[in-house]
């Protein structure tokens, strides 16, 4: 019991040394970007007192860290009075700052998004793991034959073409041309299904190589020929047997790959307008240089992935005894 709390207890501080240092090395970069947030969204025409002004609300007339480097000068102590100890005591009450351009908490903005991109995500995961499992299998069945080299055809597509193609070729065919589904937008349900399928479609990949090769592996094993001479039916070997342990290394892709999906559906929103938080941290955040609007997406998307991960973990225990008697 001692032991499971301790474990317990340094996931949790490994997590939060993985938040910690993500969100000081994106406020890092933000502070190597040429140019201020007062001029980028004030203008050029904007007078001396306008900036100090807009700096001294949003707290930007206080130093980035507890020291700055000068040339002429060396190293200045600050101590605490600064930017990156204000940002972590908000986050410690749940504030995740204020926008620069909308002046409206941050964390609203981020969670008026937020379902919508894990909708998409889901969705896509969901499509992903239809198309690849039945496939997987059947490749890994029919090892050598033309399914099998059908299947490599397939996964061998939807890796190397990219995101920005797929997306786009989509759009012409099935809303364009044949008028299924809207190019842009997530005004109705099916409207999720070509940006679920561009999101998707490397990770389908993925997974279908690694079912067939899990089966293969799995077909190879002692008990695959216990069960044949015991008189049950190739079908049932498959599915009953094969396929429960061979998808165990599928379940710890997929939480890997939720973080990929994340970081896909920045460009996935923005082909198909989906009002995500992709969409979110790349026009209203980056394109208008709304940096406090980048920190809180940043790091909802890196909470995220955290916990996704930490999931898959637990999943992958459950599954696999050998994992949780370790």
């Amino acid at each position: 019991m001692k032991y499971k709390l301790l474990n317990y207890a340094r996931q949790i501080g490994l997590l939060l040394l993985v938040v910690w240092t993500v969100v000081s090395l994106v406020t890092l970069l933000i502070e190597l970007v040429p140019g201020d947030p007062a001029t980028a969204i004030l203008g050029d025409q904007a007078s001396s007192e306008q900036i100090a002004n807009f700096n001294q609300k949003h707290g930007l007339d206080k130093p980035a860290f507890f020291f700055s480097y000068k040339a002429e000068t060396g190293f200045d102590w600050h101590g605490a009075n600064n930017r990156y100890v204000d940002y972590w005591t908000g986050l410690a009450a749940g504030d995740l700052g204020t926008s620069f351009r909308t002046e409206r908490p941050v964390l609203d903005m981020i969670l008026e998004r937020y379902p919508s991109t894990i909708k998409l995500a889901l969705a896509s995961m969901l499509i992903a793991i239809g198309i690849a499992v039945p496939l997987g299998v059947l490749a890994g069945t029919n090892k050598g034959t033309i399914i099998d080299n059908f299947s490599s055809f397939i996964a061998l597509l939807g890796i190397s073409l990219p995101t920005f193609v797929i997306g786009p070729f989509l759009v012409y065919i099935f809303a364009v041309k044949l008028g299924w589904f809207s190019p842009t937008g997530s005004a109705n349900p099916e409207d999720i299904i070509l940006p679920a399928v561009t999101l998707g479609a490397a990770l389908s990949a993925i997974l279908t190589r690694m079912v067939r090769s899990s089966v293969i592996e799995e077909l190879g094993e002692d008990y695959v020929r216990t069960a044949r001479a015991k008189g049950l039916s190739e079908r049932k070997v498959v599915y009953k047997h094969v396929l429960k342990n061979g998808l165990i290394p599928v379940v710890t892709i997929l939480g890997l790959q939720l973080g990929v999906l994340l970081a896909g559906a920045i460009i996935t929103e923005k082909i198909f307008n989906w009002q995500g938080l992709g969409l979110l941290l790349l026009d209203d955040g980056i394109g208008k240089r709304d940096y406090r609007l980048v920190q809180g997406c940043v790091l909802v998307i890196s909470v995220t992935y955290i916990l996704a991960n930490s999931l898959t973990d637990l999943v992958y225990r459950w599954l696999d005894p050998r994992i949780r008697l370790s």
